[in-house]
């Protein structure tokens, strides 16, 4: 019987190695496993704070479009616009998000960063009704252009300019449009000269957007200057139609003009009536024109602007309000009407100027006459052109940006109110989340950077 070998002490050592060579593998495969799992649930978990930043985000969003609701019920009645300082547009909290609206500034100033606020729809041409000498004159258009936005729209089922679209793979519409995207399918239309170099369309030109870092000036496309939603009511809050004064006898002027306290009304109103037009008048404008020329101020004649029409439509629509208009606008409103640039682009910076050094005063389209003189051609064109100008709204553009808790979950939704049959209502929306930031430096580096430690909301 042979008795076994004994292990020599190096084998012994080497044996024991061995054994620890295995466990530390095993060791540091078990490590990389649960690095692995903790990195995953790192991830998961940042993931799902993004995801719940995001819902509270879409949260803000809805809430704010609430809001906005409330505000227009509360402040926009009869047509009126809401005045910044009515509401609250600017890192307004819901809970632990915040929201913004991202609106324009029509000061002709230019700027790095958004102006916030409500936009007026009523500011733009309506694509619908413009004429094609007001729609040549908006920059970057050109005839062929404007011509092919007219055929269009037009319900002449042959088209009035005969555009060929079978290239495209759809036929001419000749219906009225019904949002502003879809200019884009119009012969001609670029996404360039719909929505210019302000990609995100915030209305600044943000640094990302400028040409290889160089600074270089915004240029906004047609999208800035045009809408779809103009729609202005014939009748009050209570649904009983204003006074026609195209067809109202002497009585009935007289008594509207008392009833509102118009000085010397028994005078003034018979003289109105004998100069009246046998047509009726053109517009609110001419009317305005001829009780001036009577002797009625703006002052009295903003008494009765409220309770008037010269229209028996239910609904006047493509008025561009004179308020809110910007220049650019306003030159291409007038142009339109057949007046020549050098005198349009005067008339329309005379304008902007007297509004807003007389802000009280724009109650009515008599401080039109005011500010530019009974003389004025653009006064007298207009008046006759047609029925083209207010100094009411009733379609409001929120365009919502939110943020969730320290500046995440970035979401941005446009919506297009109605108030015109009196209660606020959402005819349009749209997810702008996709086209990016849009809220500028400054909000970056305080809500994402910075997370939110310090606030630039002025109104809170």
């Amino acid at each position: 019987m042979q008795l076994e070998r004994s292990k020599t002490k190096f084998e012994r050592c080497r044996q024991r190695g061995t054994v620890l060579i295995l466990v530390l593998w095993i060791a540091i495969g078990l490590v990389s496993i649960a690095l692995y799992f903790a990195n995953s649930m790192t991830y998961e978990l940042r993931a799902s704070d993004n995801r719940a930043s995001g819902l509270a985000s879409d949260q803000a969003i809805e809430g704010a479009a609430r809001y906005i609701n409330y505000v227009l019920t509360e402040y926009a009645t009869n047509g009126a616009v809401p005045q910044t300082t009515q509401f609250q547009y600017q890192a307004v909290p819901v809970g632990d998000a915040h929201f913004w609206l991202i609106g324009r500034d029509n000061s002709g100033t230019p700027s790095t960063e958004p102006a916030f606020g409500l936009v007026d729809e009523a500011s733009k041409l309506n694509v619908n009704y413009a004429s094609t000498n007001a729609l040549y004159n908006l920059p970057n258009m050109t005839l062929d252009l404007a011509d092919a936005i007219v055929d269009w729209r037009s319900t002449n089922d042959v088209g009035n300019y005969s555009m060929d679209y079978s290239s495209s793979g759809y036929e001419d519409k000749h219906e009225p449009f019904e949002t502003v995207g879809e200019l884009r399918l119009v012969y001609g239309m670029t996404t360039g000269l719909l929505y210019g170099n302000d990609l995100n369309r915030n209305g600044v030109l943000d640094t990302s957007e400028q040409t290889n870092g160089a600074v270089s000036e915004i240029q906004p496309g047609l999208s800035e200057y045009v809408t779809v939603y103009t729609r202005e009511p014939n009748f009050d809050i209570n649904g009983d139609s204003f006074t026609n004064v195209s067809n109202a006898g002497a009585a009935e002027l007289r008594t509207l003009f008392q009833e509102n306290d118009i000085a010397n009304a028994t005078t003034v109103a018979p003289r109105v009536i004998a100069t009246r037009p046998a047509a009726g008048y053109s517009g609110m404008l001419q009317f305005c024109l001829a009780c001036k020329r009577v002797g009625i101020s703006s002052a009295d004649f903003a008494k009765i602007y409220p309770y008037i029409t010269t229209s028996t439509a239910s609904y006047i629509r493509g008025r561009v309000n004179i308020n809110t208009a910007s220049e650019t606008v306003l030159e291409a409103l007038f142009m339109g009407a057949g007046i020549d640039q050098s005198t349009a682009e005067s008339a329309a910076q005379t304008m902007v100027t007297y509004r807003e050094q007389n802000p009280s005063e724009t109650n009515s389209p008599a401080w039109m006459i005011d500010a530019l003189g009974t003389t004025s051609q653009v006064v007298a064109t207009l008046a006759t052109a047609g029925d083209y100008i207010t100094t009411r709204s009733y379609q409001f553009a929120a365009d919502i940006a939110a943020v969730g808790p320290y500046g995440r979950g970035y979401r941005r939704v446009k919506f297009i109110f109605d108030t015109s049959d009196g209660t606020p209502k959402i005819i349009y929306r749209q997810d702008l989340s996709g086209l990016g930031w849009a809220l500028g430096d400054k909000a970056r580096e305080t809500w994402v950077v910075n997370g939110g430690s310090s606030t630039d909301n002025q109104n809170l």
